[in-house]
């Protein structure tokens, strides 16, 4: 499968596996970029973001549909399966969106998130956002895992909009990630976001590699923590994060 460079926008012709002709979207949103019009939302006219607060660089992922799309074809063949029947024949194209979608992290950067929701205020009390929803990919058999994460930091003068805490789970979770290490950079996303004293990350999730295939045990659940700072070097600070994340 053939990736588009990672620099280089589609064509201007370029046409989605729909027959969406996206390209010259993306080109005008440049064109005002470098014009200094400000950052251009085009997520209207985007076939697999679906957040318009988030202003995003042109989406070259899209120009790899085609690709994918071919792909997914090829292995449903592969399968025994014939790609052309009616139940099969907008698969690979809706396969294709799916992976984009589930995979749009790599569309986002931190400084983009967070969007200078960045604000001074004189509080230094723990902050807890628990029980965020997130959903993942294994990238080890590319099923998805699913869960919970809690998030609690101790801010030095700066605190975060708090929506921006489930925003930083979405850029890593949207990614093939494997759990310990999506607990590890959400953490140290915060860190680079306001600088606190410490943070605090606990994700519990369900991996379907473990559910539908291998040992299939159903029930089973993986929670991994990240402490930096004062969550890890004062246990009464670990201590009460804890007991908040797990108090009703």
């Amino acid at each position: 499968m053939k990736e588009a460079p990672a620099t280089a926008p589609p064509p201007a012709d370029a046409t989605t596996a729909s027959g969406a002709t996206n390209g010259s979207a993306h080109a005008n949103g440049a064109a005002k970029i470098a014009n200094g019009e400000g950052p251009s939302k085009g997520h209207e006219r985007c076939t697999f973001h679906h957040d318009l607060e988030l202003d995003h660089r042109p989406p070259v992922r899209e120009a790899m549909l085609p690709d994918m799309a071919a792909a997914y074809g090829q292995l449903l063949a592969a399968l025994g399966e014939n790609p052309q029947r009616p139940g099969l024949l907008k698969t690979p194209e809706r396969a294709a969106k799916a992976m984009l979608f589930f995979t749009k992290g790599y569309d986002q950067s931190l400084e983009e998130v967070l969007n200078d929701a960045i604000f001074d205020e004189e509080h230094d009390e723990m902050v807890v956002v628990k029980d965020i929803e997130m959903f993942s990919m294994c990238e080890h058999h590319l099923v998805p895992f699913y869960g919970k994460v809690s998030i609690g930091y101790l801010p030095r003068n700066k605190i975060l909009g708090l929506s921006k805490l489930a925003r930083i789970v979405e850029i890593y979770s949207r990614r093939l990630q494997v759990q310990e290490r999506l607990t590890k950079q959400i953490a140290v996303a915060v860190t680079k976001a306001v600088q606190p004293a410490g943070v605090a990350v606990v994700v519990e999730g369900v991996h379907m590699c473990m559910v539908m295939r291998g040992v299939q045990k159903v029930n089973s659940k993986t929670v991994t923590s990240a402490m930096l700072g004062v969550f890890r070097d004062d246990p009464k600070t670990r201590e009460e994060f804890l007991n908040l994340v797990h108090s009703k």
